[in-house]
């Protein structure tokens, strides 16, 4: 497989063009960074062999006649980008947070009219997607919760991608029973924003921005006599890896655009996808 990367001279993007240099399976032939534009690609990752120099436009995708597109970039140019690539039929496979629901809106209908597929997902980390599947299972079961989520000191949206697709998943499943998580006690606030972002159902959203962490989320549950907490911590970023490499070569087996990497999951396990939007990663 063909692939190009967004990107390229961030942190990720260089992560990214190692884990794919590095596949007996994947051929890098592009590598995109209109910042970097013309500078030999080893004088940026440390790749050799690949004899590319980075792009500056999308462009370079095509001529590179590259298949899937991969972006971790930010939430307008990831946008931008993947419109790009649905209208010339090039597969896309997207880390960037913070597009908002008319920009995936947007990306859907254009997908839905493209040969080509998409996979968009808050976090590509097995362990931070498993993470988020246990929590739908123990919302059925406690009375409270609190999503706490820790990102290095650059990450400029706050709360994560992960956190609100936590939210938002234990949300749905709690409402399930009809029977909403406990109300907040809290009253007084001697200091705004102490009890961090409010979601649905009163689940709170709290995110610390640290020197020296890369992403890390903690879910505390609690109920009579008893919590759970159900942690995560991606040390580095190869953690994200398996996932991408996942992503980028089922994305061709899925249709349209599909938020997170859940069904992809469920296929490599040969289970089959619960669908409805409920955590399976349906479109």
């Amino acid at each position: 497989m063909r692939i190009g990367v967004f990107g390229a001279g961030g942190q990720m993007g260089t992560t990214v063009c190692k884990a794919v240099a590095e596949d007996p399976e994947l051929t890098l032939v592009a590598a995109i960074d209109p910042r970097l534009s013309g500078i030999d690609l080893a004088q940026v990752t440390g790749i050799n062999g690949t004899g590319l120099e980075i792009g500056g436009s999308k462009e370079s995708l095509i001529s590179a006649k590259a298949q899937v597109a991969v972006d971790f970039t930010s939430a307008e140019v990831a946008f931008e980008n993947m419109m790009w690539c649905a209208k010339h039929n090039i597969h896309g496979v997207v880390g960037t947070t913070g597009l908002s629901a008319t920009q995936m809106a947007k990306l859907e209908e254009e997908y839905a009219k493209s040969r080509a597929s998409c996979i968009i997902a808050p976090n590509f980390a097995i362990g931070a997607v498993l993470m988020m599947r246990f929590a739908e299972m123990a919302s059925v079961f406690f009375d409270t919760v609190d999503v706490i989520e820790l990102h290095h000191d650059r990450k400029v949206d706050a709360p994560s991608g992960t956190a609100m697709e936590t939210a938002r998943r234990v949300t749905e499943f709690r409402d399930s029973l009809h029977n909403p998580f406990a109300p907040d006690p809290t009253t007084r606030t001697v200091l705004e924003g102490a009890r961090g972002g409010r979601y649905e159902q009163g689940v709170h959203v709290h995110s610390l921005r640290v020197r020296g962490m890369v992403a890390h989320q903690e879910v505390i549950f609690g109920t009579v006599g008893q919590t759970l907490s159900i942690r995560h911590d991606s040390y580095d970023r190869t953690s994200f890896m398996p996932g991408v490499l996942l992503a980028i070569k089922s994305v061709a087996s899925v249709k349209g655009l599909v938020k997170g990497i859940d069904v992809l999951i469920d296929a490599k396990l040969g289970l089959v996808s619960k669908g409805a939007d409920k955590g399976g990663g349906s479109k």
